[in-house]
């Protein structure tokens, strides 16, 4: 059944639930009333003691098996001490033992319910008959108000039977008003599975559920076509990305094969040349390839969204163009935790040496100096490597010949400063953006994803990373890598 039926239903039995009860109680009310009314007309119309007397003593007092005639259709019997009755007028009734008490004076009154000898229910009340050993009960039929219950309980069932089926139909009305933004909402989110149409949205007014649920669909599916544009974007980025270095491969190895296939060997330098260039192209690849690998890893939504529009986020991937800057702040990426099942607590100063070493082959000519105090996060220990290498590698790929890298820890504040040329401050704004590079980076080996990369991962570490102009004045850029932590590891647990 679907839900506005079992809606319209669940009215209907709610609201004959509700008219059950109250027409029960209201019955019961009204039979107690005219209970009560019957008894106050026994107690008004009482019958005179002397006229009881003098009817037995003449002998109108009827055996019970002889009915009296009875034109009002009360009853009139008189009970003994010893339980034996005669009826005035009316039916026999049954003797009770309150009717024996009244007549032995035990009590001065009786007033209860008895049955006659044709099986009719009365309302009986027994008085005493002063000056003998009698008692005289004087009854009417409960006839009287059995026809107008019946008529009563008539009425209610009707007029319930009327009140449920108007609640059904009630019900139905509200259920299909009430389900009208679930059908708008059912019917968007099956013309989205049929037409893979994100742009739908629904209307939302208002602060209750249906306006909630319906600002939460239109949220999902924005994030949705979000998704999917950077899951196009990047796709495209990559393919362009490929297209050189596979190019460039293509043509050296079709040089080599022709050289082969011909006969005519290629002067040895050239070919030299043709391998390294080949040795190069493969090692880009890799570069690339490697990157992509990264971003998709899971926890990397981050980093495929999170280009730099607002200038969050620092880092130096080859060829990203994230050399030294101009100095302009170029805003925070605030993190959110990174992955507990590979995250633990690591030692940030020891992470930067590491970094250091790795690099430090890479630029022969440089000067890479460090200061490094003990600051222990929580974090993966081979993603923020991977993020100090970048920083790293920008700051010696930007660097001029001869100059120095440093490479600085305090506070839990990481900074690596270059001396080079520096980035426009127009270009702030992209440098983290996957695949750009700036103009003067162009020409230089890299993938152009490592300042995704390093925002993903500092983000997932709950830290903050910006560029910003040196303190000093001087030339070059500040990669300003920050992370919450300690300057002291926590105590270990014993162990068992």
């Amino acid at each position: 059944m679907p839900l506005r039926g079992r809606l319209a239903m669940l009215a209907a039995a709610t609201v004959a639930l509700a008219v059950a009860a109250c027409a029960t109680t209201c019955w019961f009310l009204v039979r107690a009333q005219l209970l009560s009314s019957l008894d106050d007309s026994l107690r008004d119309n009482s019958v005179a003691p002397s006229a009881v007397v003098d009817r037995v003593r003449s002998g109108q007092c009827t055996p019970p098996d002889q009915p009296a005639p009875n034109p009002f259709g009360a009853t009139v019997q008189v009970v003994d001490t010893s339980g034996g009755s005669c009826v005035i007028v009316g039916r026999k009734l049954d003797v009770t033992t309150a009717d024996v008490g009244v007549a032995e004076r035990d009590r001065s009154q009786s007033l209860h319910t008895a049955r006659a000898s044709n099986g009719t229910e009365y309302r009986v009340r027994t008085t005493q008959v002063p000056g003998t050993g009698l008692a005289v009960s004087l009854a009417r039929p409960l006839t009287e108000i059995d026809e107008s219950l019946r008529q009563l309980a008539l009425i209610l069932a009707l007029v319930g039977g009327a009140g449920v089926l108007g609640a059904a139909g009630a019900g139905v009305a509200l259920a299909r008003a009430g389900l009208r933004p679930v059908d708008r909402l059912t019917g968007a989110v099956e013309h989205i599975a049929r037409t893979e149409d994100l742009a739908v949205r629904i209307p939302a007014e208002g602060d209750d559920e249906i306006a909630r649920l319906s600002r939460s669909f239109n949220a999902m599916t924005e994030a949705l076509a979000s998704s999917r544009e950077l899951q196009q974007q990047l796709i495209a980025d990559a393919g362009h990305e490929l297209r050189t270095p596979l190019t460039s491969l293509r043509t050296n190895i079709d040089l080599l094969v022709r050289s082969e296939e011909t006969g005519r060997a290629l002067p040895e330098d050239d070919r030299r040349e043709l391998l390294a260039s080949v040795q190069a192209q493969m090692t880009e690849l890799g570069a690339l390839i490697g990157d992509l690998q990264e971003l998709s890893r899971p926890h990397g939504t981050f980093a495929a969204g999170a280009g730099a529009g607002a200038g969050a986020g620092a880092g130096a991937g080859p060829g990203t163009g994230t050399g030294p800057g101009t100095g302009t702040a170029a805003g925070s990426v605030p993190g959110e935790p990174g992955d507990p099942a590979h995250s633990g607590i690591v030692g940030l100063h020891e992470i930067v040496e590491r970094a250091v070493d790795r690099v430090r082959p890479r630029g022969p000519r440089l000067t890479l100096t460090t200061a490094l105090e003990p600051w222990y996060v929580r974090g993966e220990p081979a993603a923020l490597e991977r993020s100090v290498v970048n920083l790293l590698d920008n700051a010696i790929k930007f660097s001029p010949e001869g100059g120095t890298v440093r490479t600085a820890l305090h506070g839990g504040t990481l900074t690596v400063r270059d001396h080079g040329p520096g980035v426009p401050t127009e270009d702030l704004p992209h440098v983290f953006d996957r695949f750009w590079r700036s103009p003067s980076a162009r020409s230089l080996p890299g993938s152009g994803l490592g300042l995704s990369i390093v925002a993903r991962t500092v983000a997932q570490s709950g830290g903050q990373v910006w560029l910003r102009r040196p303190e000093d004045g001087g030339p070059g850029t500040e990669a300003v890598l920050r992370l919450p932590g300690a300057p002291t590891a926590p105590p270990r647990a014993p162990s068992p």
